[in-house]
């Protein structure tokens, strides 16, 4: 696990890869926001997902390719990595529209769980790309944090 500052930020990395591809990537993306730099975290956690970026994200567009969930590139870890990618960049479960039946929605909506996506190694990881994603919010726990004089 790699630390480096940023700013004020201070972003853990699951690796030096992860870190170089986090960086590259956000040199391509439209915009440097919270969303588009969550999106870029996510993607650089697993090596499936960086070696398949291209087909899991549109970096000119700026649109999720929400077939690369099918692609047979996909590993468990990998499809909660994207999964976690789409729900941080776009507010929501962009491939439960892949599937006209309720029923196939309701048990795509489901893999965007919490439950299914931090139950697994890249918790930490998931848990730091949300911090990137709300910033304001850790800004607000660290607040909190000390006025109650670090009381866990």
């Amino acid at each position: 696990m790699k630390s480096t500052a940023l700013g004020a930020e201070n972003i853990i990395f699951i690796s030096d890869a992860h870190e170089k591809f986090y960086y590259e990537k956000l040199q391509e993306v439209r915009y440097q926001d919270v969303y588009h730099k969550a999106l870029c975290y996510c993607l650089g956690i697993n090596g499936d997902t960086r070696k398949n970026a291209d087909r899991i994200y549109n970096f000119k567009t700026g649109s999720v390719k929400t077939k690369c969930l099918h692609e047979g590139w996909q590993t468990s870890g990998s499809l909660k990595v994207v999964r976690m990618a789409f729900n941080l960049y776009c507010n929501s479960t962009p491939s439960v529209w892949d599937y006209e039946d309720a029923e196939e929605q309701v048990n795509e909506c489901r893999q965007y769980t919490v439950e299914d996506i931090f139950c697994c190694a890249y918790a930490p990881y998931f848990w730091q790309a949300v911090q990137i994603r709300y910033p304001e919010y850790v800004v607000y726990n660290q607040k909190l944090h000390a006025m109650l004089g670090g009381i866990d």
